[in-house]
């Protein structure tokens, strides 16, 4: 099980980090950077979001050198290090004298100063074992360096607090045991084969290595941004330009933890470029290429200029119906079988798709160019938008 590790901006911890396992174009090349959602952050720098009584539990210790004059409480410095661990345990931590800072032990009130050594000693938890369960995969490619998968939507990549089965890892293992393959180790023998992540409503290419040394070459191309990941969004509204760059810092929103904001003050650069695919009666097909990687950034970049993904209800898209697109004249005489009833989502998550990787393979050294077709949710709702188009 691999030791909490911190961000790394003003801290630097003397542990060894293995190169991010997940970064891409539209990731980031260090392992304080996430990507498109938080289940898509760089597995090699988080630790999993464990359970009480999910397992073991066992001690480490993780060292920071403090590079600026922070003038944070360590209690609050520790929350944003340690972010599966809540603060009311890390002030327990404090108090037990397992939170040292210049080789003394700190209160939860201690200011952290440039110069500064924080030592603390923090349990973790032990995840019950992934067991090989026979989940469809829809796979794209797969030779015997690794599997490239169209991921569905509503599945999770890798076990964690809730969720201990029905995962990509479930599903790995059990393809893995029927073709008598294997999966990488990586740097978190929990999470094999992981190199990148998706989160859990995002669908798309999503890479899978079956040998370590698949694993650490896609992970350097990761790491040093020449893999390139292209998204398709269905976003509200119409767009005057036919390309631009987003360039706007992304930070925690100052109120809801589990959101992120445009932040000028304290936010690490993000920048997108979006380009119109296909304009429709206020909605618009996107491409989206990140070309930094910070969590939820596609989803927050939309939002902020004003076009929110469609379904992404947490950064202000709304569901939509066929009657939001189909006039009601006409409403039932385009009514089919499959579809759904009145006033029903057309979609229940946010309209967001990884269609298109491009990289080098890891050990034949052509270039790679894989592509997942969209998901039929999403397809549907631009084939009604396209058959409602109004005349020009």
């Amino acid at each position: 099980m691999p030791k909490p590790r911190p961000k790394k901006d003003e801290a630097e911890s003397h542990h060894h980090l293995p190169a991010p396992e997940e970064l891409d174009a539209d990731e980031a090349a260090s392992p304080e950077d996430a990507v498109e959602s938080e289940e898509d952050l760089p597995a090699s720098t988080r630790t999993t979001d464990h359970e009480p009584g999910g397992g073991r539990t066992t001690g480490q210790t993780v060292t920071y050198e403090i590079k600026h004059d922070l003038q944070k409480r360590v209690d609050l410095y520790l929350k944003d290090r340690l972010p599966d661990f809540s603060r009311a345990m890390l002030q327990k931590l404090v108090k037990s004298g397992a939170v040292v800072v210049n080789e003394r032990p700190a209160k939860s009130s201690t200011t952290l100063r440039a110069g500064d050594v924080l030592r603390v000693t923090v349990p973790k938890l032990t995840p019950p074992e992934s067991l090989p369960e026979n989940i469809p995969l829809h796979i794209i490619h797969e030779d015997k360096d690794f599997i490239a998968i169209n991921k569905q939507s509503g599945l999770i990549v890798h076990p964690a607090r809730g969720h201990w089965s029905g995962t990509l890892i479930n599903a790995l293992l059990y393809h893995a045991q029927q073709t008598h393959s294997t999966l990488s180790t990586g740097s978190d023998p929990w999470r094999p084969g992981i190199i990148h992540r998706l989160d859990r409503d995002t669908t798309g290419l999503i890479l899978i290595a079956k040998t370590d040394e698949a694993h650490w070459r896609i992970a350097g191309q990761f790491e040093r941004r020449t893999i390139r990941k292209t998204y398709m969004a269905i976003v509200h509204g119409e767009f005057e330009l036919d390309s631009d760059l987003i360039d706007a810092p992304l930070a925690v929103h100052p109120k809801i933890r589990e959101k992120y904001a445009v932040r000028r003050d304290i936010g690490k650069p993000a920048q997108t470029v979006y380009t119109v695919k296909e304009r429709f009666k206020g909605y618009t097909l996107l491409e989206l290429a990140p070309k930094t990687g910070r969590t939820h950034q596609l989803r927050v970049h939309c939002a902020h200029i004003g076009h929110p993904i469609i379904g992404d209800t947490m950064y202000g898209g709304r569901q939509i119906t066929a009657e939001d697109i189909v006039p009601k004249t006409q409403n039932a005489k385009h009514k089919t079988q499959n579809s759904p009833p009145a006033g029903a989502p057309l979609i229940e998550r946010q309209a967001l798709h990884a269609y298109r990787l491009q990289f080098v393979h890891p050990s034949k050294f052509t270039r790679m160019h894989l592509e997942a077709p969209m998901p039929p949710d999403m397809a549907h709702i631009c084939e009604l938008l396209r058959k409602h188009r109004p005349q020009q």
